[in-house]
């Protein structure tokens, strides 16, 4: 059970924390447990963790302010490894180098500066900038689905169903785009197609001169002279008669 003065000095640490927030750190206590506080840091511009929200917890002892917190991530971030105690100076790694006048504010401050930088410890990890990039952009929708997240943080909820509208909005208009394109495109003009059926009527004309073969015209004295002469042939029985 927490000592009086260890409720006493987190009830303060929380009212200032609502009164003066610090960048890219939002911090509260459990509703049912005020030695177990969870924290939510916004990676930074510039930073391969910049537009992630990376969910953990601080839990203090009863004797808390005189002795050092616990820290753990939840998010996956490719910095530290999920649900182990990270080690600092700040946490009950070393206890021997705590401070009783620093603050929760003060332990999520040198905890999101130690997280933009690559100095290995105990409970970090090594990865790629596009590995950290990846985790970054998948963050939110991580924490989302986790029950205590939803229930203490709902401004992360609201924030990232309008991520998901805006991301929904995108895309429909990318498609609307896309059919607009489609239908805009130019159909033949009347001289187009003027053109296209005198093309057709040629080929037409063509085929059929091929199917029926070359009309032969002859001139009229050669049909007279083919008269006569079957005339003559047509007689040659009647003269010998």
């Amino acid at each position: 059970m927490a000592e009086k003065s260890c409720v006493k000095r987190l009830q303060k640490e929380y009212r200032a924390l609502c009164k003066e927030p610090v960048s890219h750190v939002v911090a509260r206590p459990s509703p049912s447990d005020i030695l177990e506080w969870h924290y939510v840091l916004e990676g930074s511009e510039g930073t391969p963790f910049a537009g992630g929200y990376y969910y953990g917890k601080i839990k203090f002892p009863p004797e808390y302010p005189f002795k050092p917190p616990g820290i753990t991530m939840t998010t996956p971030n490719g910095r530290f490894i999920t649900q182990k105690k990270i080690c600092l100076s700040m946490s009950d790694f070393h206890p021997e180098s705590w401070n009783p006048m620093w603050s929760v504010s003060s332990i999520l401050t040198g905890l999101l500066s130690f997280m933009m930088d690559n100095s290995p410890t105990t409970g970090s990890v090594s990865s790629t900038v596009a590995e950290r990039q990846r985790l970054a952009k998948a963050s939110l929708a991580f924490n989302c689905k986790n029950p205590t997240f939803k229930k203490i943080f709902p401004e992360y909820i609201e924030k990232f169903n309008q991520q998901k509208l805006l991301e929904q909005s995108v895309l429909q208009q990318s498609s609307l785009k896309s059919s607009s394109k489609e239908e805009s495109a130019p159909l033949p003009t009347s001289s187009n197609q003027d053109a296209l059926d005198q093309g057709q009527n040629r080929g037409e004309a063509l085929n059929d001169t091929k199917l029926k073969g070359p009309s032969k015209n002859y001139p009229f004295w050669t049909l007279l002279l083919l008269g006569s002469v079957f005339s003559i042939v047509m007689a040659l029985p009647l003269i010998q008669l």
